[in-house]
């Protein structure tokens, strides 16, 4: 377990902006401690710094996971967010959408969001931004990529596409084995 590099580090804030903006720093300085991001078989793990203390105690050929994975690097060292980001990218989401709850179920079978399923959307969302999937119950479902601006959304047919979906919290149990 060793800290990010300054590559890895502007790779990863540049994803995590794209969803919660410059609140980035609110994950670091909490008020409950000081939390960092440590890198770990090419995933990254979020967790406070007594903790960090504690997992040094442990080779690194032993240690499967400390704290939580936000993510992981690709081969071509792209950064993927991972669904156990998303009670941190919640709270602090910038752009938000939310389905209607005929739709959350295929949401949460991993396809997209259509028009016709679209309950909100937050205001001045751009084309491509990061949002944050909820329920119309305000729970958080995972997150995707806006396909169209708010103002789009309001003139596209319903079987349109307004949201790619990216991470769902249906991947607990579709991909159990892989999720560290």
């Amino acid at each position: 377990m060793r800290p990010l590099t300054d590559e890895e580090t502007k790779t990863m804030f540049e994803k995590l902006s794209k969803y919660i903006g410059e609140n980035i720093r609110l994950l670091i300085d909490r008020p409950d401690g000081t939390y960092c991001f440590r890198l770990h078989n090419d995933r990254v793990y979020y967790m406070s710094e007594r903790i960090l203390k504690l997992a040094t105690n442990i080779s690194r050929d032993k240690l499967v996971s400390v704290g939580t994975c936000f993510g992981k690097f690709t081969k071509t060292q792209k950064f993927r967010l991972h669904i156990t980001a998303l009670d941190f990218l919640a709270p602090y989401a910038k752009f938000k959408v939310w389905v209607k709850p005929g739709s959350e179920q295929s949401f949460l079978y991993g396809n997209h969001i259509m028009k016709s399923g679209l309950g909100r959307i937050t205001e001045n969302t751009a084309q491509y931004q990061g949002v944050v999937v909820y329920s119309m119950a305000d729970v958080p479902l995972g997150f995707g990529v806006a396909a169209k601006t708010t103002q789009e959304c309001r003139m596209v047919d319903p079987m349109s596409i307004v949201v790619f979906h990216q991470a769902d919290i249906g991947e607990y149990i579709r991909s159990e084995d892989t999720l560290t």
